[in-house]
């Protein structure tokens, strides 16, 4: 029997689609951290485009522009993606924020 109940959702936070660079890398290592392409993102976790290799419950650290360094654990990997849930929450809307660069002064 199909119940007309939609099935509950894990999602406990609003997320942001987007696609911004980022970095991912091991706390321990000092290689150089893989790049990788945030498809969402909210402010307990991160959707990116993956292809390294990682397995879940592995703790990582992410870069994100805006927000720096956020250390979380890998919750899943499938299909050149990974999803992390991140060790404290963020501000998703700082990566968003413009980078503003100052026009060089000129002498008067």
């Amino acid at each position: 029997m199909v119940s007309d109940k939609a099935a509950p959702t894990r999602r406990t936070s609003p997320r942001d689609s987007l696609f911004l660079s980022a970095t991912i890398r091991r706390p321990e290592d000092t290689a150089e951290p893989v790049p990788v392409r945030v498809r969402n993102l909210s402010a307990i976790g991160v959707m990116a485009d993956f292809n390294d290799v990682a397995s879940p419950g592995e703790v990582v650290v992410v870069t994100v522009r805006g927000i720096g360094s956020v250390a979380g654990k890998v919750a899943w990997i499938k299909r050149g993606r990974i999803g992390i849930n991140f060790d404290v929450e963020i501000d998703p809307l700082k990566a968003r924020r413009p980078v503003v660069r100052r026009a060089p002064q000129r002498p008067l």
